[in-house]
């Protein structure tokens, strides 16, 4: 029983499955602000007001003596966010949309994950908790289990012949990489 739940082949379908519901809520969720009824004030004529609207939201939240916003957050938002937020509008709806990609394909999947969970975080000190929680352990838990959570996805090929190419196979995958097998080589 121990080896089976140790088996990559076996614990890949897990972490292919949390890599698919991380995905669909954030496609779903970056879709609508790029393609959907909500994309003028994301990303089209009126760029920037949905983010400008939600940290003013977030801004009245910094008030009484347990602030759901903290006043550390609440300078960032006054200081780096507001005056960015067309920026921000463009870097929230992609970003949303490239890290449900990455992750249903398995395409640098820790780093999608942890791109994720920045995008959680953010979420969460402006007040905003939904699913977020939920999301931030499931990411975090992609980012530490290493190269078990893109078995299956292209992160199982790619990631060794990147190694692979840069001269790093050896040292990170053993002896996986010089027999050229990437699903010996394991990806990390």
């Amino acid at each position: 029983m121990a080896a089976r739940i140790a088996d990559r082949r076996v614990t890949g379908i897990i972490w292919l499955a949390l890599r698919w519901w991380l995905a669909s809520v954030w496609l779903v969720a970056g879709w609508g602000k790029v393609f959907g009824d909500r994309a003028p004030a994301w990303v089209g004529e009126k760029a920037g007001a949905a983010v400008t609207g939600f940290l003013g939201g977030a801004l009245e939240k910094t008030g009484g003596d347990n602030p759901e916003v903290l006043p550390w957050y609440a300078a960032f938002i006054r200081e780096v966010a507001l005056p960015n937020a067309t920026l921000f509008g463009y870097l929230v709806a992609y970003g949303e949309i490239l890290v449900g990609l990455a992750l249903v394909v398995g395409f640098f999947t820790r780093f999608a994950a942890l791109m994720g969970v920045l995008m959680n975080l953010a979420y969460l000190f402006a007040g905003v908790s939904s699913q977020n929680p939920q999301m931030l352990l499931a990411e975090a838990a992609i980012v530490f289990a290493g190269g078990a959570a893109g078995y299956y996805g292209l992160d199982r090929y790619v990631l060794p012949a990147i190694r692979a190419r840069l001269g790093w196979g050896d040292a990170l995958t053993g002896a996986g990489a010089r027999s050229g097998d990437p699903a010996a080589a394991g990806a990390d």
